[in-house]
């Protein structure tokens, strides 16, 4: 095999770098393997994620077709944290459906998509509690989201939280329970002040 040709397959990783694998989040290379499997040589993206002490080998040949991707450019996560400050899109549909969608969402490894997760199901301290569902995708979310901005931005995880949360600090929010119903106010809201 030519070095032009692995270079190739390779598409610009390098040993060193932070990448995004859609089901995991930010990992990072730490090296470059061949194996022989099944009498094939097969060259190998060693992707390490340190927060959940877990290493992954990609095949370079696959890299693309799994949906490994390099970081998010700074631009993106700026659009990024501006869905954060938008309105909650909550589709009315049965939270089942809602849940996969959201769960397809968090493993596209879609930055914006992943980001529309966080929006949706954040709650402020004035609003009712989630369900353990809501909560458990809420912070997978929140997670890949704070992952990949601290990697960008070159900050720590907790500085990355509180950009995000500044960001949703912003976003209109429903009435908390017992305040004044505003006219756009949901279904479940006015259900709950005629009960």
């Amino acid at each position: 095999m030519t070095t032009a040709k692995k270079s190739a397959q390779r598409l610009g990783f390098k040993t060193g770098e932070a990448i995004v694998y859609p089901a995991h989040g930010v990992g990072r290379i730490t090296a470059v393997e061949e194996q022989e499997i099944a009498g094939f040589k097969l060259e190998l993206f060693v992707v390490s994620f340190d927060k959940d002490k877990m290493v992954l080998r990609v095949p370079t040949a696959k890299a693309a077709s799994v949906g490994m991707r390099k970081l998010a450019e700074p631009a993106l996560v700026q659009k990024a944290l501006d869905v954060l400050t938008g309105r909650a899109r909550i589709k009315r549909t049965m939270w089942s459906r809602r849940a996969q969608e959201y769960e397809a969402k968090i493993n596209s490894g879609d930055l914006i998509a992943v980001t529309e997760v966080v929006r949706d199901l954040y709650r402020s301290e004035a609003q009712p509690e989630q369900s353990y569902s809501e909560r458990q995708l809420y912070e997978s979310a929140l997670d890949r989201v704070v992952r990949e901005i601290a990697a960008v931005n070159k900050i720590t995880d907790t500085e990355a939280l509180k950009l995000i949360e500044q960001s949703l600090a912003k976003s209109p929010r429903r009435p908390a329970k017992g305040a004044e119903a505003e006219g756009e106010a949901e279904g479940d809201d006015l259900q709950e002040e005629a009960a």
